[in-house]
C-alpha cells in the first residue's frame, strides 16, 4: 500500500508546523539544555518523531521503524566508520609518541594559537572538507588542536566554526553535483552562483574565528595574517567555482590558502604571542591554564615520521573521494537493500513537487568505496610504518571501538531521526513554512538550506530535501532559480556547525564524551547569526542593485 506524505495534517500551517517541530525541540532541549547524555537525547528525540509521524501525520508505524532502520544503517556506514577510523589513527600516532612530535613542528611554525587555529582548524580542514567531507575534517583538526594543548571546547566549537565555508564544495563538489542532477539544475551555473555567494564568508570566517577564540582585539592583532589566509581562499574559491567547476574547488582554494599563510609567516610575525588554549571568557571549560612552552627541535627524519602516517591519510583521503576511484571500488562489491515496506511505499506530493513522486529506499552497503575504508587502511599502512605488529593494531582498533561506543550509538540514533523526519514529511512542513513568507523569501529559502542541514547533518541531504522546493518558489515569485538553489547549499554550511551528528564527532575527536550539550550552546550563535548573514546576502542579490548583477538566471 503507497502512503502519501501530507504537508499540513492539522488543516492549519502553524499548528503542524509546531507539532513537525516537536522532535528536533525535543532533542535539543534535553542536549543543549538539561544536560542529558547525547545518546540519550537523541533516542528521546527519535521516539517523539515516531510519535508524532504516526499519530499526527498518519504514516504506518511500520513504514515509520523501517525509515529509522535506514537512517541507523547509514549512521553506521558512512558516517561511523568514518569517525571511528579517525580516532583510529589517533590513537596509534598517539600511543607512540609521534603525536607529540607533529604537535612540536606545527608550534614551530608558530607558537601563536591563534594563527595555529587559523593553519589547522581552517585551512587544513578545508582540505579535508574538499577531499572527503561527512564529519572527517573536524575529527582531524579537533585531534590535532586538541593535542596542540587546545581546551576541549576550543576544540570543538572552533573546528566546527571553521568547517562552515567550504561544506558547499565537499566531498568533491557531491552537494553541488547532487543539487544538479536531481533538481535540474545547470551544474556550472548552480557551481558559480554558489560561488559568488561563500566567497564574501570564506573571507569572513576566519576573522570571525578568531574573534570567537581571542575576541575582538586579539584578533585585529593578527589581521594580515587572516586577510592572507582568508582572501587567498576566497578568490580561490570564486575562480575554480565559476570558471573549473564544483569538483576541486576546497582542494584548490584550501592548498592556496595554506601555503600563502606559512610563506607569510615567514615574513611577519605579531606583536605579542598569545598563548591561551581556552575560548575568552571560558577559562574553565576543561582544558585552561596549558600554556606552551618553546617547542623542542626534533631531527628532521622524526618530524617526517610524525606527519608520515597524516600524509598517507591525506593521500587515501584524497584518492578515495576520486568518482573513479568509488566507481571502481563499487563495481567490485557494493550490494544494495531495498528496504521493505519502505521502498517505493511514500510518495511525495506537490506542491514540494510537480507531480507524486515515489520515494526510494535502498541501503548501499558500499564498504570498500566509502571513505572511512580510505581512512582505516591509511591507519594500517601508518601504523606498519609506525612499527606496530599486526597483533598491536588489531587491539588498539577494539580498544577503540569500546572508546566511541556511545557516540556510534549517538551517531546511529541521530541518522535514525533525521531519515524519518524525511520520509514522513515533517521536514517538509517546516520547509514549506520558510516558503510562505512572500518577498522575504531570499532571507527565509536561505534559512530553510540551513535547516535541512541541521536537521540531516548533511547539504548534500539538504540540497536533496529542498532543492526542488527552492526552485519552484522561485519561479512563482519571479527570482532566478539558481539563485535560491545556491542560496539553499551557502546557507545549508552554517547549519553544519549545529548538526548533532557533527557536534558528536567533535565530542569523540577531543574525547570530551558527555558534553556534546556544552559544545551545542556555544556554537547556536555563531551558526544562527552566520546563516542570517547569508540570508542578508541572497537578498540584496535578489533585489538590490549592484548586488543583482552577480545573480545567474
Amino acid at each position: 500500500m503507497v502512503w502519501q506524505q501530507v504537508y499540513d495534517p492539522m488543516g492549519s500551517m502553524v499548528v503542524s508546523t509546531l507539532l513537525a517541530a516537536i522532535p528536533v525541540v525535543v532533542m535539543l532541549v534535553a542536549l543543549g539544555f538539561l544536560h542529558i547524555k547525547a545518546h540519550i537525547a537523541a533516542g528521546m528525540g527519535l521516539v517523539a518523531a515516531v510519535g508524532v509521524a504516526v499519530f499526527a501525520y498518519g504514516m504506518p508505524l511500520g513504514m515509520a521503524g523501517n525509515a529509522a532502520l535506514l537512517g541507523g544503517l547509514t549512521g553506521l556506514l558512512p558516517i561511523g566508520w568514518i569517525v571511528l577510523n579517525i580516532i583510529f589513527l589517533h590513537q596509534l600516532t598517539e600511543q607512540n609518541g609521534s603525536f607529540k612530535v607533529l604537535q612540536d613542528s606545527i608550534a614551530g611554525i608558530t607558537q601563536d594559537r591563534r594563527l595555529q587555529l587559523l593553519l589547522i582548524a581552517f585551512a587544513f580542514g578545508a582540505f579535508f572538507e574538499g577531499a572527503a567531507g561527512f564529519g572527517t575534517p573536524v575529527a582531524v583538526t579537533a585531534a590535532i588542536l586538541i593535542g596542540l594543548g587546545f581546551s576541549p571546547l576550543a576544540a570543538s566549537g572552533l573546528s566546527l566554526i571553521a568547517n562552515t565555508a567550504p561544506v558547499a564544495y565537499g566531498a568533491l563538489g557531491t552537494p553541488v553535483i547532487t543539487l544538479a542532477k536531481v533538481h535540474g539544475y545547470d551544474v556550472m551555473e548552480v557551481s558559480a552562483m554558489i560561488g559568488r555567494q561563500l566567497p564574501f564568508f570564506s573571507l569572513l570566517v576566519p576573522f570571525w574565528l578568531i574573534w570567537a577564540f581571542a575576541g575582538r582585539k586579539a584578533m585585529w592583532e593578527i589581521w594580515p595574517a587572516i586577510l592572507v589566509t582568508g582572501a587567498s581562499f576566497a578568490l580561490s574559491q570564486f575562480l575554480v567555482s565559476n570558471y573549473i567547476g564544483p569538483e576541486l574547488v576546497d582542494v584548490i582554494a584550501a592548498v592556496v590558502s595554506m601555503s600563502c599563510l606559512v610563506a607569510f609567516l615567514r615574513v611577519w610575525r605579531p606583536k605579542t604571542i598569545w598563548t591561551s588554549v581556552s575560548l575568552k571568557g571560558h577559562e574553565q571549560d576543561g582544558g585552561a591554564g596549558q600554556v606552551p612552552t618553546v617547542p623542542k627541535r626534533h631531527p628532521t627524519a622524526d618530524v617526517v615520521r610524525a606527519w608520515l602516517p597524516w600524509a598517507i591519510l591525506t593521500v587515501f583521503v584524497f584518492v578515495w573521494g576520486l568518482p573513479e576511484v568509488k566507481k571502481f571500488w563499487n563495481g567490485i562489491w557494493a550490494p544494495a537493500f531495498p528496504i521493505e515496506g519502505l521502498h517505493n511505499l511514500i510518495e511525495k506530493m506537490p506542491p514540494v513537487v510537480p507531480a507524486p513522486h515515489k520515494e526510494t529506499a535502498v541501503y548501499t552497503f558500499g564498504l570498500l568505496s566509502t571513505t572511512g575504508t580510505g581512512i582505516f587502511l591509511a591507519a594500517l599502512v601508518g601504523g606498519l610504518a609506525m612499527k606496530y605488529s599486526p597483533v598491536q593494531l588489531l587491539a588498539t582498533f577494539f580498544r577503540t571501538i569500546w572508546l566511541v561506543r556511545y557516540s556510534l550509538l549517538t551517531i546511529v540514533l541521530m541518522l535514525a531521526l533525521g531519515t524519518l523526519t524525511r520520509y514522513s514529511g515533517t521536514d517538509t512542513t517546516l520547509g514549506l513554512a520558510f516558503a510562505n513568507t512572500g518577498w522575504l523569501y531570499p532571507f527565509f529559502g536561505t534559512l530553510m538550506g540551513w535547516m535541512g542541514v541541521a536537521l540531516t547533518g548533511s547539504d548534500t541531504a539538504s540540497n536533496v530535501l529542498f532543492g526542488g522546493m527552492q526552485k519552484v518558489a522561485a519561479e512563482q515569485l519571479g527570482l532566478s532559480p539558481n539563485l535560491m538553489g545556491a542560496a539553499n547549499s551557502s546557507g545549508g554550511v552554517m547549519g553544519k556547525m549545529i548538526d548533532a551528528q557533527s557536534i558528536v564527532v567533535a565530542s569523540t575527536a577531543t574525547r570530551w564524551f558527555n558534553h556534546e550539550g556544552d559544545i551545542l550552546r556555544y556554537v547556536f550563535f555563531h551558526s544562527i547569526a552566520l546563516a542570517c548573514l547569508v540570508g542578508v546576502l541572497v537578498t540584496l542579490q535578489a533585489y538590490v542593485w549592484p548586488f543583482t548583477l552577480m545573480v545567474i538566471h
